[in-house]
């Protein structure tokens, strides 16, 4: 079974993600921020919830972005909420941050004023609850879990990649945004796959069983 190194830079619900990594079959998990242990591991997990100013202070005061960079080009990495908004260029909150510039695009806030395309309810912000994610092209990690599926969300920001070609899953909210990425053998979510049941378990026995490929 290979090691997966779950990423503490101090922001995110580690012992669930950690948990439910061992649920669908991890053996081997390391909650860490130490760069060597991450390096050697086979697979990395970036998590995260809270603002991304205090995310890329984090980051970068515990020395992480290198081998965070490094990782993300050489082994099969997942990001989750925060930690795919790390992966973008900039993000438009706190009034402007450059992010970790992995994956081209920006993170964009919700508009306010967003309404139900069926209802036309007003939507709040945050975006939080049960929503549907439509898969925009397969992939390793989408294996058993139909198209559609709902999954947990709790967040006020999207990311807005540069190119349509990363863009692997879409959401409805006040229209479609884009809530997963995959390039090479990167993919990342907006969602909670540990507060997600079923579906969400199911991507993460995918991701253990992931070697990076498309």
């Amino acid at each position: 079974m290979s090691k997966i190194a779950v990423i503490d830079y101090g922001m995110g619900n580690l012992h669930s993600v950690a948990k439910a990594l061992e649920k669908v079959g991890a053996t081997d998990v390391v909650v860490t921020n130490d760069a060597d242990a991450i390096r050697n591991a086979d697979k990395v997990m970036l998590p995260g919830v809270g603002a991304i100013r205090d995310c890329m202070s984090e980051l970068q005061r515990l020395e992480l972005v290198d081998v965070i960079k490094e990782t993300a080009s050489t082994k099969p990495f997942l990001g989750v909420c925060l930690g795919m908004h790390a992966l973008m260029g900039h993000s438009d909150e706190n009034d402007g941050i450059d992010c970790l510039d992995i994956v081209s695009g920006n993170v964009r806030r919700f508009a306010e004023g967003l309404t139900d395309d069926q209802s036309g309810e007003r939507l709040k912000i945050p975006h939080m609850g049960w929503n549907e994610v439509f898969q925009m092209h397969a992939h390793p990690l989408w294996k058993n879990i139909k198209d559609g599926s709902r999954f947990y969300f709790v967040h006020s920001y999207y990311v807005e990649p540069a190119t349509p070609d990363v863009v692997a899953g879409s959401t409805p909210y006040g229209g479609p945004f884009t809530s997963v990425i995959a390039r090479d053998n990167v993919f990342a979510v907006q969602f909670h796959p540990e507060k997600s049941q079923h579906a969400g378990l199911q991507l993460l026995e995918n991701f253990c069983s992931w070697n990076g490929n498309a």
